[in-house]
């Protein structure tokens, strides 16, 4: 199941950079210093980082996960097109590759949120679809990377739409309306 929810997302993202103007595509997203362009970088990465790359990334970047994803998106947006890079999340859609060391739902996770990090700052709405938000969360609750139990541990776990937990849940804030995140999160990898 998680598949078929994670090739919908990719192409889901997929269509949304696509419909991005020029000046949306240079804007930056809830993600702090990254444009829609370094995300869309970003998000090519899980299919295609290897364990070599993610030692060699992690040794030079000095340990540091956002500071080795930082470096790595930016690398490959300046490597490739807008087109290409759309192109390459359209081809691994579908691709159970992920990441060295990520969990299956991890992809997911990244495109749920990471959808949501391009199109909110922007205005647009971008459905995120139930089932697969609320196994999204379950996960990012129990996993120690995205340090979700701890956050909510000290605020509390709101009433909110799933959506709009998950958002929480991995470092986004959310307007006092609760419909639209504002403020940046340095948690660019979950």
């Amino acid at each position: 199941m998680i598949m078929k929810w994670l090739e919908a997302e990719r192409l889901g993202v997929a269509d949304l950079l696509e419909d991005l103007t020029d000046d949306e595509w240079r804007r930056e997203t809830l993600c702090a210093g990254w444009t829609a362009q370094e995300m869309a970088a970003h998000l090519t990465t899980s299919t295609r980082t290897g364990w070599w790359d993610a030692v060699r990334g992690a040794v030079t970047s000095g340990f540091s996960f956002d500071r080795m994803g930082d470096r790595q998106a930016r690398r490959i947006a300046a490597r490739f097109t807008r087109s290409e890079l759309i192109a390459q999340i359209r081809e691994t859609a579908g691709s159970p590759k992920r990441a060295p060391g990520a969990a299956p739902i991890d992809p997911l996770v990244d495109f749920l949120v990471h959808g949501q990090d391009i199109a909110r700052p922007l205005g647009r709405v971008r459905q995120m679809p139930l089932e697969p938000a609320e196994a999204a969360l379950r996960h990012v609750m129990k996993s120690s990377f995205y340090g979700a139990a701890k956050r909510f541990r000290e605020t509390g776990i709101p009433d909110l739409p799933v959506p709009d937990l998950l958002m929480l849940a991995t470092g986004r804030k959310l307007s006092t309306a609760g419909d639209n995140a504002v403020g940046n999160s340095n948690m660019r990898s979950n």
